[in-house]
């Protein structure tokens, strides 16, 4: 199979799409025919090898794993001894961290899956995972949102941000949003009661109070979190030094500020399924590649000015879809 591997840490240039052998099935997990993936930050952390901290699950000295790539969509091709809720022929959705994800198949554990809702695409819901479940863990696991809280998010027009804006007005929040001015108009349409162009006010002398702060930019001071909220969840960070200082007054605060990394997992990705099947979150993709233009995609959101996700796209998607039309094992 076709699969972008990596052996050393370095920039999308170092990815080489190359013939591997297709993965082992295992027990507890399934072997998906990848349709589509989408491109996230946390997949040039794990190719730079940046934070340096994280080689320590990665790889010290060279990657661990060979195949990148966390999130996906396609038909199940096979499953494994123990897998209980999904079946040959399932369109499902689902990412994993360790990586194998940019390749033709996957092999993945169930609890990582859920089944995609039938009327979305395979682009669509590759975007999800990774960026949806940080925007639903964020506000409801530890933000604690509660109905008719007022929620203040930073970042609101990215992968994570977009998700987060919908999902707050889904579980009846109130929401300011922070956006450059160009994306101000794209934000409004999901939701948000108000939207501040971070170029022209200064979100670090914004007067606003709110019950709850998310920053998925990761350019909020611990000042900036107690000035403007009751409590807060620091998603994303700009620079090592940035997150250290935060993290660090954290530590000499009673403010209640949680800084946390998304756990994949089956439940959640219901959740979203269910938010998306009943129209209460719609994906935006700005842009989709071929599944040969890997390596561009992750140039281009390394940029960190795309509008909500970017997608790839594998060979093989008109046979999906044209399988899930004729009914045949979905």
């Amino acid at each position: 199979m076709k699969a972008f591997t990596k052996s050393k840490y370095g920039g999308p240039e170092i990815l080489q799409l190359e013939e591997v052998e297709k993965p082992i099935l295992k027990d507890d997990h399934i072997l998906v025919k990848v349709v589509a993936n989408s491109a996230n930050p946390a997949d040039l952390h794990i190719l730079r090898g940046k934070p340096f901290f994280a080689r320590f699950a990665f790889g010290l000295f060279k990657p661990k794993y060979k195949i990148l790539g966390a999130d996906f969509a396609g038909v199940v091709e096979e499953i494994g001894n123990n897998v209980s809720h999904i079946k040959v022929g399932d369109r499902v959705f689902g990412d994993t961290l360790n990586g194998g994800a940019f390749a033709e198949y996957t092999c993945v554990p169930e609890k990582v899956c859920a089944i995609m809702p039938k009327e979305m695409d395979f682009p669509e819901m590759a975007s999800v995972p990774i960026a949806g479940v940080t925007a639903l863990q964020a506000l409801i696991t530890h933000g604690q949102l509660k109905v008719g809280d007022s929620v203040f998010i930073n970042g609101a027009s990215g992968g994570v941000g977009h998700f987060a804006v919908q999902i707050a007005k889904a579980y009846g929040a109130a929401v300011t949003a922070v956006c450059s001015s160009k994306n101000v108009d794209f934000v409004k349409t999901l939701g948000a009661e108000r939207v501040i162009a971070y170029d022209r006010e200064s979100i670090h002398q914004h007067d606003g109070k709110y019950d709850l702060v998310i920053d998925t930019h990761g350019n909020l001071s611990h000042k900036d979190f107690k000035r403007l909220g009751l409590r807060g969840v620091m998603v994303g960070f700009t620079t090592m030094g940035h997150m250290f200082s935060v993290l660090i007054q954290k530590a000499f605060s009673k403010f209640p500020l949680i800084q946390f990394t998304a756990e994949a997992n089956t439940k959640d990705f219901e959740t979203l399924a269910t938010l998306i099947h009943n129209r209460k979150i719609k994906v935006h993709i700005d842009r989709t590649y071929p599944y040969y233009k890997i390596p561009e995609a992750l140039d281009y959101i390394e940029t960190m000015r795309t509008i909500g996700k970017v997608a790839m796209v594998w060979e093989n998607m008109a046979a999906a879809e044209d399988i899930n039309e004729k009914g045949t094992k979905c």
